[in-house]
């Protein structure tokens, strides 16, 4: 009698423990065993490329996975830097390099921006996603398939 392990597939719904870190080790973002995230495939809740090497796993198994830019958050796109007038700011908002500013779009949605300089007419803001350009490391454990799918 064999045992037949429970895979991940497209449509599944899964539990995973993972960290997603910086080569250097700067962590990102992590669930723990203790509290670990749970979703189906699919979503959108996780970038569709990490989801794509979740498939084909068995449930208990583990794996790390070096992500380069172009699959993972891309690479940062000069046209997403803008100069914004100051006077677009509340006058009572302190800003320093290196802020995250919420900006609303004009369909309603809020979008980060890193300030990445200021002077006194200008404020230099970054649309880029934080993580473009960056080789990031996903190490993931399949913690439970709640439902191949």
């Amino acid at each position: 009698m064999s045992l037949i392990l429970k895979q991940v597939t497209p449509q599944s719904e899964v539990v995973i423990s993972f960290t997603l870190a910086l080569t250097d080790g700067t962590l990102v973002d992590q669930a723990t065993q203790d509290e670990p995230y749970r979703f189906r495939l699919g979503d959108g809740s996780l970038l569709p490329n990490l989801e794509s090497l979740l498939v084909g796993l068995e449930e208990g198994t583990s794996g790390r996975f070096f992500i380069p830019p172009e699959e993972g958050f891309g690479f940062p796109d000069p046209m997403n830097v803008h100069k914004i007038e100051r006077a677009e700011f509340p006058q009572d908002m302190l800003l320093k390099e290196g802020d995250i500013v919420g900006f609303n779009t004009p369909t309603g949605e809020e979008v980060p921006g890193q300030v990445v300089a200021l002077d006194e007419a200008f404020i230099t803001v970054d649309f880029n996603h934080p993580l473009s350009g960056q080789m990031i490391v996903f190490d993931v454990k399949i913690e439970k398939i709640v439902d191949a799918g």
